[in-house]
């Protein structure tokens, strides 16, 4: 979906008072999954994994909303690429030197594709061939994973935009590529577009 037009409207976009996805809500989730059990029983998905699903998600979630936010036009474009560069950097930013650091970084690098999608959504990029880019980027994964980010962040502006992808184009695989990872995330990211499509102009947490 494109941002709202309307002719009668001209004026500047609404001011309204937001808590954006900052440093001390980043901070306080590195701080619970550092308590987190990642072993578990054997029996079923450790506590920490489950976490970490979430933790991407609540990642996820902030980002798109501030999408939503400029289709609204409840803020400027100036003003949502502000905000999703300052969250970019709190996200992208460095995570401990220990395991979980190494935890965090798989989150980062899945984080790549939706950062780098939304940059293209509000650079005006939202249609795509999605099964020939789909195809594209499978042969650039190994080879030159730049490209492989590129492609898939096409696709990921395109299912911001209201297209359909990408569970068809994901494996259940043990071994999977980069590329596949970012599928999997604009996957997420198509999910989290749904559930935002009632998200409203109310004051609030982004």
């Amino acid at each position: 979906m494109a941002r709202k037009k309307s002719e009668a409207k001209k004026e500047e976009p609404m001011k309204l008072f937001y808590i954006f996805y900052n440093q001390e809500r980043w901070d306080n989730w590195l701080a619970t999954l550092a308590d987190a059990d990642f072993e578990g029983d054997g029996e079923e998905m450790p506590e920490g994994f489950r976490m970490l699903e979430n933790f991407s998600e609540d990642i996820t979630l902030a980002v798109l909303k501030i999408i939503r936010l400029w289709q609204n036009e409840r803020i400027s474009l100036e003003d949502a690429s502000q905000k999703l560069a300052e969250v970019e950097a709190i996200v992208m930013g460095p995570v401990p030197e220990d395991e979980l650091g190494e935890i965090i970084g798989s989150v980062q690098i899945a984080m790549m594709v939706v950062f780098a999608s939304c940059r293209n959504f509000l650079a005006g990029m939202s249609e795509a061939d999605i099964k020939a880019l789909v195809k594209d980027g499978k042969k650039a994964a190994d080879k030159d994973p730049e490209e492989a980010l590129r492609i898939a962040a096409e696709i990921g502006s395109a299912v911001i935009g209201g297209a359909a992808c990408c569970a068809r184009y994901v494996k259940d695989t043990d071994d999977p590529t980069i590329f596949d990872e970012w599928l999997a995330a604009v996957e997420k990211m198509g999910e989290a577009m749904k559930s935002l499509k009632k998200f409203d102009e109310e004051p609030g947490e982004a």
